[in-house]
């Protein structure tokens, strides 16, 4: 089989992802060993806790459509799920002009308590025939079933334990297999596991939780009135943007020191609660929120990209639905500077938030289907100028507003001294 340049998955829904570039020359894998140890590079990460699917055509076994959903936690849900996974495989592969000649099935979860990897596979064997099952229902078979856990894998298909022993065989380490280096010529990289990307996209908890919550509920009561009046919704939406600008500015100016949730933890301080509530309740008005989402490229992207992590961190408790809309920012921003995966990921998150929320509906939909992102960012480059005629970096006006960064400012330090980030401007 012949794996290609670029693989998706998007998180929490099911949903295909198209086949990658022909440009790009292809890896060959030849064994289920080589097939487990190409599954992070085919999707861009790391899976946990997750069914994945790979579309194979012709005869040399090209890798097609991807496919990533959560193992259901249920087994009564199981049968439902293989059918609708292989449906959805299947019938985006046919969209595409291309039915699958066969499927490779993932399960990857890790051990819970004291269950051994090898627990795991045998638990998880009725959800692989299941599948087996549905994909031969619609004439496409299952080539090759895979378990992943602890470190190991199982094979579902092969019979003959001198190449696939009862007790598993041990995954290559990362980075240190042939796929590995082929897979670094070949440009694909691996952006953690899926639990690391979900959780700096994921609600804050505990005392810093509850002190957010209270933000919000103060500045709701404050806006909301406001929003809803015509006379005054004008006003709240350019102090929205305004606000942004300015958290922008200030991010641009005090980068972190460190990558991942250590980089987090630093925006996180340079966010000030009350701030955070009057963006996250401000971008829930479709139009400020399309202003926003003209921050996609360039010297923007960055800094917007940060805000919108930062955001959706802090709609928490009953303000959850309300983090639709910065993480649809953030899969749109993480899709127009190339990652995929991440966006995915991000716009699966929007909709587990709110499975309505139009716009993470159709990025969703655009991004599995392959469409280049170019349209959209002309679109809106064009909205843009036309709204702004001088149009270009920040503003003078917010460059001015924003004279320094506030530094690493912890919650306690803002508590007693009884000011947010945003006062001491």
């Amino acid at each position: 089989m012949t794996n290609n340049h670029e693989a998706h998955a998007p998180s929490g829904r099911p949903s295909t992802s198209p086949p990658g570039s022909a440009d790009v020359p292809p890896i060959t894998l030849r064994s289920p060993a080589e097939l487990a140890d190409a599954l992070p590079y085919m999707l861009g990460f790391h899976p946990t806790d997750s069914l994945v699917m790979v579309a194979v055509h012709g005869e040399g076994g090209r890798f097609g459509g991807r496919l990533r959903v959560g193992i259901p936690a249920t087994s009564e849900e199981w049968e439902d799920t293989a059918r609708q996974v292989a449906d959805c495989l299947v019938s985006g592969s046919r969209r595409r002009g291309v039915k699958p000649d066969g499927i490779v099935v993932f399960l990857c979860q890790d051990p819970r308590g004291d269950e051994s990897g090898q627990r795991v596979m045998t638990r998880l064997r009725p959800l692989a025939q299941r599948i087996r099952l549905a994909c031969g229902a619609l004439d496409v078979p299952v080539l090759e079933a895979l378990c992943l856990s602890a470190g190991r894998y199982w094979s579902y298909c092969c019979p003959d334990e001198r190449c696939c022993p009862a007790e598993g065989s041990v995954l290559a380490a990362p980075g240190a297999s042939v796929m590995a280096a082929a897979a670094t010529f070949a440009g694909l990289q691996v952006r953690g596991s899926l639990r690391e990307i979900e959780r700096r996209l994921t609600p804050l908890r505990g005392p810093a939780a509850e002190e957010m919550e209270r933000a919000l509920d103060r500045t709701a009561t404050a806006l909301v009135p406001k929003i809803l009046d015509g006379a005054t919704r004008e006003e709240v939406g350019a102090e929205t943007v305004r606000l942004a600008r300015a958290l922008m500015q200030r991010m641009t100016l005090a980068l972190p020191a460190e990558t991942g949730p250590a980089a987090d933890d630093w925006d996180d301080a340079l966010l000030g609660d009350d701030e955070a509530a009057s963006l996250i309740l401000g971008l829930q008005d479709r139009e400020i929120r399309d202003i926003a989402a003209e921050w996609m490229e360039d010297e923007e992207a960055g800094p917007a990209l940060r805000l919108w992590r930062a955001l959706a961190r802090r709609c928490v408790g009953a303000y959850g639905e309300h983090a639709a809309a910065p993480l649809t920012l953030a899969g749109w921003v993480s899709w127009s500077t190339g990652d995929e995966p991440t966006a995915r990921i991000a716009l699966g998150l929007a909709l587990r938030a709110d499975d309505e929320y139009r716009f993470a509906q159709l990025l969703h939909h655009a991004c599995n289907e392959g469409i280049d992102p170019e349209g959209l960012r002309q679109c809106l480059r064009e909205e843009r100028r036309r709204r702004e005629p001088r149009r270009g970096r920040l503003s003078a006006a917010v460059r001015r507003d924003v004279t320094r960064p506030p530094g690493r400012r912890n919650r306690t330090s803002r508590r007693q001294s009884g000011r947010t980030a945003g006062s001491e401007q």
